[in-house]
């Protein structure tokens, strides 16, 4: 207001009174007055102008009047050139507001009108290149320019006059306006000397105006001029800087609701954790003008996509641990922006073989982990930068995707192990399949878990019955006490029974060493892998005061592997598991019940026929020697018509209990009847068999009872030689048992008779 009023007086109201002093000073001079009467309105007409006007008009004014006066005096003009010097320094500060109210005034109004066009705009880009345009009546002696920075230095977006610059490095005045985020001024470029100059455009000032988004320049606004700028000038342009800064973070505010909004509702067409990343990854990349991208999930030492797209040279089928920008993501759980992706060490191989440009590598949240369970990658092959807005826009972005994914992983965790378990259920397959399908089940649902191995309670015993990326062979040769399992669980035997899982994290216990005191160090060293886990869960399975089992699910890799996330993923695996281990046992027991001969607890004849089909068959597919035994006691039937059928019964458990003792790992015993064995022997030959043999005769010549002794008659068949049917060596076995016993030897077979 106060600029306005200035204005207004200086451009009426003075000249009004410049001219009234001077026609005074003429009525007076006409009436004929002296000099003396005359000087003084002269002199306020004198110094109105040159206060208005400046020195020179003062001093021409107070010479054509000193011509007027009637009579020539040398007082009177010095009088008059005095007053206007005098009124030219008063009216320097009036001159100086005058100039700043028009400046003022001028920015302003183009303000105004430019503000209310701006907010029309849609876009960032569309702001910028509107502004040459809008801002020209600025530049009558000049030109100006929005300037883009780019990896090289800066490129011309738009100018409102044509220019040959295009593209300049970021050491001038543009690229220190950038750096320094305020604007800079400099009144004579020829002194400035990290000047750039346009060969065809001749320039004295220059001022460069940073515009910012959201606090970040995102381009420079740059005004070069024939003459010097105004100080009010300057303000004026730094003022609307500062205006088309705040609607571009206006914008900007706006364009990331918006991206949010617009990702919501995408996101809700979609229900499966596939479709779900594919969906926003899709959008996102739409969104930021990117040309590929994936969300990639960690699986113990791997990541695998959930979703993919781009070019199919970019596409990778998983990641393994440390190859690519995304385990550095996983392992610090902070986004990475990087626009020179190719200088970047731990950038993926085939990535960098593809001339990768740019790259944004976000952690998706994960309640309750440590670590990220995902990471959302975008990329670009084009050259570009990251801005604020975006890595503001990306975070949430990455916030909103990582919760909802992690409620369908949640809702997937507990389909999935619900149909794992009626499948298993509804099928009873056999147990050992059936061991490995809920280990693999495991390891996919716990967070964290890479590897792992699952132990069942055996005749007082923990053994390991189903293990990934371990030797299942060789460990199947160690067993645990409850006692040892307890040390190793570490917890206490009531949290034990409690189904409460624990962690072991490699970098706070040496996980090596606690598995030593359990087992032998040369088996946990080369199957167990005991020096490669970097942390371990261990998750007892509890049912009705026992600890049915003992679930290990290891990392090879990060001790940060296991969170909070996967202890609940594991507790909700307890219970169900239990049931069904439980079920499993008692089945196998009513199975091994059936199978067994009560007397003398050895497999019965119906076992026999089972195991027999399956010996016979591994032999056939493998290439191996089987041998069969059919074995029946002399002497049993004077001993128990003479003493009964309690110490005969005392005998046959003795002679099953000599059998097992002697018999070697893997062979298998059978009562067969009466008082009538078998054996099958695996991997045996006719001569190791007689060698077997021969054992057993001994040790069944030992039993006396009472002063009676028993002996043996054994058949003997072997495979290939004998028969390749079951049918044939049963028989070729049973004959020689029984022509053995006529002859009164004690083990016959196809060249053998003793």
């Amino acid at each position: 207001m106060l600029n306005a009023i200035i204005v207004n007086e200086m451009a009426y109201f003075y000249p009004l009174m410049a001219l009234l002093t001077l026609a005074v000073g003429q009525m007076v001079s006409l009436w004929g007055y002296g000099t003396a009467y005359i000087v003084p309105w002269y002199m306020f007409t004198v110094a109105i102008l040159a206060s208005l006007y400046g020195l020179l008009w003062g001093v021409l004014v107070a010479l054509v009047l000193a011509l007027l006066l009637p009579s020539a005096e040398i007082v009177a003009g010095v009088v008059l050139f005095l007053s206007a010097w005098l009124a030219h320094g008063v009216g320097e500060s009036l001159r100086r507001a005058h100039r700043r109210a028009k400046a003022l005034a001028k920015s302003q109004r183009l303000l105004a009108e430019s503000l209310k066009n701006l907010s029309q705009a849609s876009s960032r880009e569309e702001i910028l290149k509107s502004l040459p345009a809008r801002l020209s009546p600025l530049t009558e002696q000049g030109h100006l320019g929005v300037w883009l920075p780019v990896r090289e230095g800066f490129r011309l977006l738009k100018a409102n006059v044509p220019m040959k610059l295009v593209q300049i490095p970021a050491s001038g005045v543009i690229g220190r306006a950038f750096r320094q985020g305020r604007p800079v001024y400099i009144p004579d470029v020829r002194k400035e000397p990290g000047y750039i100059p346009d060969p065809d455009i001749p320039t004295r000032s220059e001022l460069a105006l940073p515009l910012l988004e959201k606090g970040e320049v995102v381009a420079v606004l740059n005004l070069e001029s024939r003459r010097l700028l105004l100080p009010e000038e300057v303000e004026g342009l730094i003022r609307l800087a500062q205006a088309i800064s705040g609607e571009l973070t206006r914008l900007a505010d706006f364009w990331i609701q918006r991206t949010l909004t617009d990702l919501g509702l995408r996101l809700q067409a979609f229900r499966g954790m596939g479709e779900v990343a594919q969906g926003a990854l899709a959008y996102l990349l739409q969104a930021l003008g990117l040309e590929a991208g994936a969300v990639w999930e960690v699986q113990g030492g791997r990541m695998v996509p959930l979703a993919y797209q781009g070019p199919e040279v970019l596409r990778l089928p998983e990641l393994p641990y440390g190859q690519g920008l995304a385990w550095r993501v996983y392992q610090s759980g902070e986004p990475f922006y990087t626009s020179r992706y190719l200088e970047e060490e731990g950038g993926a191989p085939a990535h960098r073989a593809q001339g990768l440009s740019a790259l944004a590598a976000l952690p998706l949240p994960s309640l309750g982990a440590l670590r990220t369970r995902r990471v959302l990658v975008l990329a670009s092959l084009a050259p570009r930068s990251w801005t604020r807005t975006e890595r503001e826009a990306l975070g949430l972005s990455a916030r909103f995707l990582g919760l909802a994914l992690e409620g369908l992983a949640e809702k997937a965790r507990h389909q999935a192990v619900g149909e794992l378990f009626l499948a298993l259920g509804e099928a009873q397959p056999e147990l050992e399949g059936l061991y490995g399908r809920l280990l693999e089940a495991a390891l996919r649902w716990v967070s964290g878990s890479e590897v792992g191995s699952l132990l069942i309670l055996q005749e007082g015993h923990y053994r390991y019955k189903a293990v990934r990326g371990y030797d299942l062979v060789a460990l199947q040769k160690v067993y645990f006490t409850p006692e040892e399992m307890l040390k190793w669980y570490a917890q206490g035997p009531d949290r034990a029974l409690r189904g409460e899982p624990r962690i072991l994290k490699g970098v706070e216990a040496p996980v090596a060493e606690i598995s030593y005191q359990t087992a032998p160090r040369e088996v946990m060293d080369s199957a167990g892998r005991v020096q490669e886990i970097q942390a371990n869960l261990c998750l007892p399975i509890p049912y009705q005061g026992r600890v049915l089992a003992y679930l290990n699910l290891d990392n090879l890799h990060d001790p940060q592997a296991f969170g909070e996330d996967s202890l609940e993923a594991a507790h909700f695996f307890a219970p169900p598991l239990a049931v069904f281990l439980h079920e499993a046992d008692a089945r196998k027991r009513l199975e091994t019940a059936a199978l067994t001969d009560p007397l003398t607890g050895l497999l019965n004849r119906r076992a026999f026929e089972r195991l027999f089909q399956e010996e016979l068959s591994r032999a056939r597919r493998y290439n191996h020697p089987l041998s069969i035994f059919i074995l029946d006691l002399t002497g049993f039937k004077a001993l128990n018509d003479r003493l009964g059928h309690v110490q005969g019964d005392r005998a046959l458990i003795q002679v099953g209990r000599v059998l097992q003792e002697e018999s070697r790992e893997g062979d298998k015993i059978f009562r067969w009847g009466g008082d009538e064995f078998a054996v099958l022997l695996p991997h045996t030959s006719r001569r190791g068999a007689v060698q077997v043999a021969l054992r057993y005769i001994q040790a069944i010549q030992a039993i006396c009872l009472e002063g009676f002794s028993l002996g043996v008659n054994i058949g003997l068949a072997t495979y290939p030689e004998d028969g390749d049917d079951p049918d044939t060596l049963l028989s070729r076995a049973d004959t020689r048992m029984y022509r053995a016993k006529a002859l009164g030897i004690s083990i016959l077979g196809e060249g053998v008779a003793e």
